[in-house]
């Protein structure tokens, strides 16, 4: 007689289907929706990419060895490497919820993770493997972005959200010319530039429906403490696409001829055409609250840099990299946290932080981005004001990683699941786990 232990006494165990490495993979709560590891990864790639880099400026590390030397690594470590995990996360939650349609797996969230990890990986060791392996990676990256949310923006009845798709095609296309001038033996840093312009086109259009939610909250929160006579905000699309426009244009005449007094004065007109973005955020005392100003500044830092880079241009005493610097670390490094903080909470079924730490890390971001931009200034203590901003920076991105990593890796305490927002009915007081 078979003892009740043995596997024959089992058959349902023996039916059941093997689990692969993927489906556990995907199992996990932190692959429950796209923006999970993915906003993890841009935070991780954040602190420790400028980490790195300061390693090799300060103590003398060799950088890997990547087509075009330490700074296209650092370069494009922090474009492609942690602007593309954010956007990655981003249009991944955000395009189902704009278009009404079903969100993304956890499958797509695994594969859109485990690509941007193997082409940092390849990246790093492009000296070894050569660099075809990052090249592949990144490219099939950027491309699966465009594949899974291009038909559904298009398909949806107005049309309202297909900036985000020429964003990404613009990426895209940044993302395989920084490849195929490496290939060839070019010059990639003119593709870093064009990243830049895209990434900062791509700021504009997630900012202006990021707004529309926080802004009017922060109104309506006024309405409730007695001021009735707080108007509505509305992120107008005119202004919205002629800063777009002004931005694209300067991308391709920078690309098409460096360095020119033309190329110079539409650097001045992006900065006026961001600036003039601002006219529909004057709204009062509302806007001083805490994410609406961190909203706020993203688009100042954002026409300081392009003011900067028109006045070096123009024959000004600054140098490129300090407009480059006020749009990289000061407003995509601003916006990306931004963005971590909200849809990385809401959508993971916590309400919206209103600790001090939020508030410090956007401080220390636009600190840091001023720091940064000083340091090429004449006179100015350099190496000081770089290690000041990085700082800044590994601080701001090490209190995302306290604050909210850590819910990215647990189970929903809302009772929801996916990427779907938080639902406002508390969980029971036994089930309900204390917030981060």
């Amino acid at each position: 007689m078979l003892s009740p232990s043995s596997d024959a006494a089992r058959p349902d165990r023996d039916a059941r289907p093997p689990v692969g490495v993927l489906e556990r993979t995907a199992g996990r709560s932190l692959f429950a929706c796209s923006f999970r590891p993915l906003f993890f990864a841009a935070a991780l790639q954040a602190a420790f990419g400028i980490a790195a880099w300061m390693a090799v400026l300060g103590l003398g590390l060799a950088s890997p060895a990547v087509p075009g030397g330490p700074l296209v690594w650092h370069a494009h470590e922090m474009l492609f490497g942690f602007g593309l995990a954010a956007v990655a996360g981003f249009v991944l939650t955000a395009a189902p919820e704009f278009t009404g349609t079903p969100a993304f797996g956890s499958r797509v969230a695994v594969t859109a993770t485990f690509t941007w990890l193997a082409a940092r990986i390849a990246f790093w060791l492009s000296g070894v493997v050569g660099p075809w392996p990052a090249a592949l990676f990144e490219v099939a990256l950027a491309a699966l972005l465009v594949a899974l949310v291009g038909p559904r923006l298009r398909r949806e009845p107005d049309r309202r959200h297909l900036g985000f798709l020429w964003g990404l095609l613009a990426m895209a296309a940044a993302t395989a010319g920084f490849h195929a001038e490496g290939l060839l033996g070019g010059d990639p840093m003119r593709w870093v530039h064009v990243g830049i312009g895209a990434m900062m086109a791509l700021i504009v259009v997630a900012m202006s429906r990021v707004s529309m939610r926080i802004v009017n909250d922060a109104l309506d929160a006024a309405r409730v403490a007695g001021d009735e006579d707080a108007p509505e905000y509305r992120a107008r699309p005119p202004r919205r696409n002629l800063a777009v426009f002004a931005i694209s244009l300067f991308t391709a005449a920078e690309f098409a001829a460096p360095g020119t007094a033309f190329t110079g004065w539409l650097a001045l007109a992006a900065a006026a055409a961001v600036l003039n973005l601002l006219n529909d955020w004057h709204v009062g005392r509302p806007l001083l609250t805490r994410l609406p100003a961190i909203l706020y500044a993203v688009y100042w830092l954002m026409a300081l840099g392009y003011a900067a880079i028109g006045v070096a241009l123009l024959g000004g005493d600054l140098p490129l990299s300090a407009g480059r610097h006020l749009l990289t670390t000061g407003a995509m490094g601003l916006s990306v946290f931004a963005v971590l903080c909200i849809a990385g909470r809401i959508h993971s079924g916590y309400p919206l932080d209103a600790r001090r730490w939020v508030p410090i890390g956007a401080a220390l971001l636009v600190a840091g981005a001023l720091a940064r931009a000083a340091a090429g200034l004449p006179g100015a203590p350099a190496w000081a004001l770089i290690a000041g901003a990085s700082l800044c920076w590994i601080a701001a991105y090490g209190l995302v990683l306290r604050y909210l990593a850590p819910i990215w890796w647990t189970v929903r305490p809302d009772g929801g699941h996916g990427c779907e927002e938080r639902i406002e009915a508390s969980p029971s007081p036994v089930q309900a786990p204390l917030p981060p």
